[in-house]
């Protein structure tokens, strides 16, 4: 990973990963800095660390903003030793805490066919569970600076976290927002997930920088836009469920495409019937 920190907004300054485009996001106060999201391997969270020491030499808080392994697999090299304070929602923790063999495996299946080296780096990864679950809301104080923790509801995933930075007028949306690429549906609730995104879009003023879980910062409308395909994406897969149709015919009119469409409409399909 040959990649650094650029500073997208006041002492905020966003890295993101060549590999997946996954970004992560150091916010600087005095004395003190929070990371959120720490990469998917210990080698890449050495890099990491090396790319925030070279902004800042204070000590970190991380945030994972949920339990998929390229926002929370660096973890351990980042906050283990010394021991430093890891915040998530409560079910990423629980995830993280209870079923680390079950993540690695899954992480290392779902790289192997394209990133083999990167599957095998995944399935030695020692993980560390986050040491402050959040449910709805958290406050922090990182040096001076008030940086808020909101769980806006199920989307991505159902432990989703967005990190608001409100004196720099920044807003970091997780996996809820993508930039270079379709959302991921695999664990998703795409029947709520307009409603999550729109709990975050509350949050935003029209200056706002975005910070998505992969690729370039966005601004606000860049994210409403999303909403709304988000909107019509849940609004067909109602209306395909009441109406009985197969998912393959709601992913035929989906905004995202085909492949997405099919995982959305088949998640959905789930969420609507109690089973996701």
């Amino acid at each position: 990973m040959t990649a650094r920190f650029v500073e997208v907004a006041d002492r905020v300054h966003v890295l993101r990963d060549p590999l997946l485009h996954v970004n992560v996001t150091l916010v600087v106060g005095d004395g003190e800095a929070l990371l959120v999201d720490t990469l998917s391997t210990a080698g890449q969270a050495r890099e990491l660390a090396e790319a925030a020491r070279a902004v800042t030499p204070h000590p970190w808080t991380i945030v994972n903003t949920h339990h998929h392994f390229d926002h929370c697999f660096g973890n351990a090299t980042l906050a283990a030793d010394p021991p430093r304070p890891v915040y998530a929602h409560a079910q990423a923790t629980a995830v993280l805490r209870d079923h680390p063999d079950e993540l690695r495996r899954a992480a290392a299946e779902e790289m192997r066919a394209e990133q083999p080296d990167l599957a095998a780096e995944l399935a030695r990864t020692e993980l560390l569970a986050p040491t402050h679950p959040v449910r709805g809301e958290a406050v922090l104080d990182i040096g001076g600076r008030r940086v808020v923790l909101h769980h806006p509801g199920h989307g991505h995933t159902d432990a989703d976290l967005v990190v608001h930075v409100p004196d720099a007028d920044v807003l970091v949306a997780g996996d809820l927002v993508e930039q270079s690429g379709p959302p991921a549906f695999e664990e998703s609730y795409p029947v709520q997930w307009p409603d999550a995104v729109a709990a975050l879009l509350r949050l935003t003023t029209p200056a706002t920088v975005v910070v998505p879980g992969h690729g370039a910062p966005v601004d606000v409308e860049f994210v409403r836009a999303q909403h709304a395909q988000l909107a019509q994406q849940a609004w067909l897969i109602r209306a395909g469920h009441t109406g009985s149709a197969p998912p393959e015919r709601v992913a035929a009119e989906s905004p995202f495409g085909a492949r997405p469409g099919l995982i959305a409409a088949r998640r959905g399909y789930a969420e609507l019937d109690g089973a996701a």
